[in-house]
Order: structure tokens, then sequence, then C-alpha cells
């Protein structure tokens, strides 16, 4: 398809099938040699493709509304995970950064310490990238600064779409931005308040991701939900 992609995803026999959402561990996808496609007959944004983890991701959480500050912090700390990266890498790995990272509580992940980063960068299970996981815990003591001010980091977020979610109306995936006015404004508010790794570019996906911003193109079957 053009503008989308049909829906197809692949199992072994002791999968679930897709209208159960494709929830599968990573690993042991990509491990899985026996594979057999299975066609839904819905067509998706066209970055979806075939995947099982990518189709659950975009048809359960992508551009869901999110209001809860523990969320936000896990989709900011995984969006600056990707900088230089695919989601694809990053998503393949969110269990990995679940443990590694306390859950994604910003409580604890800004106390870490510099031993704890030292046990980071021999993590497999995620990116071991120094700046990337010191931007974690300075990201966290930042969350921590905005939840004291507003309430919620959620009450904060929402103001740069004006309390409801941006909802576009593109055609096809090529259409779609990598910025907006609302990411520059919000990139450059972070970063004022010591928040690292949150370029406008990281900040855009980030508000698809949490659904301040709803960029399904118009063929996705979302769009009638």
């Amino acid at each position: 398809m053009v503008n989308g992609t049909r829906g197809i995803c692949f199992f072994n026999d002791s999968w679930p099938s897709i209208e159960s959402g494709c929830i599968l561990k990573p690993m042991a996808l990509l491990m899985t040699r026996h594979l057999r496609p299975i066609f839904d007959g819905k067509l998706r944004c066209g970055w979806v493709g075939g995947k099982p983890h990518l189709i659950a991701y975009h048809d359960r959480e992508w551009g869901v509304p999110i209001h809860e500050d523990r969320k936000h912090f896990e989709m900011l700390l995984l969006e600056g995970a990707q900088a230089g990266l695919t989601w694809e890498t990053i998503l393949l790995r969110r269990d990995g950064y679940r443990r590694a990272f306390a859950e994604f509580d910003p409580k604890k992940v800004a106390r870490f310490t510099a031993k704890k980063k030292a046990v980071l960068l021999k993590n497999p299970g995620i990116i071991r990238n120094r700046l990337k996981i010191d931007s974690a815990v300075t990201n966290a003591q930042a969350f921590l600064m905005v939840q004291e001010e507003f309430g919620s980091f959620d009450r904060y977020i929402w103001q740069f779409v004006g309390g409801t979610p941006k909802v576009n109306r593109w055609a096809r995936m090529s259409q779609v931005p990598a910025t907006s006015p609302e990411s520059d404004a919000l990139s450059n508010d972070l970063k004022k308040r010591g928040f690292r790794f949150v370029g406008s570019t990281i900040i855009y996906a980030y508000m698809q991701a949490t659904g301040l911003v709803n960029d399904h193109t118009e063929d996705c079957f979302t769009r009638r939900r």
C-alpha cells in the first residue's frame, strides 16, 4: 500500500493472534526461526510494517493520550535513548530499560550514583552510551523539579498543546513533520529547565508517542476507534 501498511503479523502456533495485540517477548521474537504470517486486514500507518512488536506498539500505545507522570518519564527516557537510532532498537530493549531504570521511577533514577551509572554502562539490556545514561539521571532530577513547580509533570506538559491532543490529518507518512512549533517551544523550555537529549525532533517523537499529537494517517484503522 502507498499510504499505509496492511496488518501482517508473524507467529508460531503457540503465540496469540494479532487481535490480542501481538504482545511478545522481544528476545523470544528475535530468536524464533519458524514464523508464519497472519493477515488481519487492518490498514496502519506506513512506518509500522509487519513486525509484531511494532504492530502492538502502534495499535495500543502510539498516539494514545498519556496523563500518568511515570509513563511520561518512561517515554522521555526512551525517546532520548533513541537519538541516532531507530525506535525499534529501543522498543526491543524496553524491558531492559525498565529493569535498569527502576521501573521508570524518576525519584529512584534521580538518586543514581556514579557507581550505579558505571554498572549501567556494562548492561547489555540497554544502549550503553555514557551521555545517554547520564542524561537519564539529570532528566529525572529536572523532572522532579517540574513536578514540584506544577504539581505534576502531566499538568506542565499538556499546556504546550492547550490541554487537548493536536489531531493532524495527514494522507501519507511522508507529510508528517519531524518537528512543529509546539515541539520547538517545549524543547526550548525543557532545555532551560536542565533536561538533555530533548531536541525538537526527539520531543516531537515524544509528543506523538504520548498522544499530545495524533499523527495517525487518515487511512489508519485507529482513526475509526
